[in-house]
């Protein structure tokens, strides 16, 4: 095998909860899909839960290193956050999948106590982010008002990819966007 196997391990992953979920994560198929042995996986994350885990640390640190050079950006607020969105649609772009976050999320009590903070701190990190972003538009707001205004805007684009994912339509996700766009939720 070339290249970086833990890398490699972790892409197959992702891929395969993205698709089939947390629980659906076997050692066994991953290392099938990459072409190594299970011990192989197991010498890189003991168990299922440090794989889990990881991915989830790893989708956090890449997501907010996009998220955060989209506010280093001079880009109008509307620009930045079409860009945020965009992320989020794609995943539903490549073949149906979820946000690796809203997949976790919807199993949370199935998770070891590692994983749920690793999930619960890609939530925290977005909303975290929406009210930097959002903030220089909502002056009047305080900032628990800002940050349950952040929560909601999270919430609802993740409940909006939840949905098409489950019409296997993408243009779902699309519709309810423009539509929380149209009503003022959302620049």
């Amino acid at each position: 095998m070339t290249g970086d196997t833990r890398q490699t391990i972790m892409d197959a992953a992702r891929a395969t909860v993205q698709a089939r979920g947390y629980n659906a994560l076997s050692f066994r198929e991953i290392a099938k899909d990459v072409g190594i042995k299970s011990a192989s996986i197991h010498y890189h994350f003991p168990t299922k839960g440090d794989l889990g885990a990881a991915l989830a640390k790893r989708y956090t640190d890449d997501a907010m290193a996009y998220f955060d050079s989209l506010l280093d950006q001079d880009l109008d607020l509307e620009t930045r956050f079409a860009r945020y969105v965009a992320v989020f649609r794609a995943a539903l772009a490549n073949d149906n999948r979820m946000c690796l976050y809203g997949v976790m999320a919807a199993e949370y009590g199935d998770l070891p106590d590692h994983v749920r903070t690793e999930v619960d701190a890609f939530s925290a990190a977005n909303v975290g982010w929406l009210v930097k972003a959002l903030g220089p538009a909502h002056p009047d707001l305080d900032d628990t008002a800002l940050r349950d205004r952040a929560l909601a805007v999270f919430a609802a684009i993740e409940g909006a990819q939840l949905v098409a994912r489950g019409r296997g339509d993408i243009g779902v996700f699309d519709t309810t966007i423009a539509a929380y766009r149209a009503a003022g939720f959302m620049p």
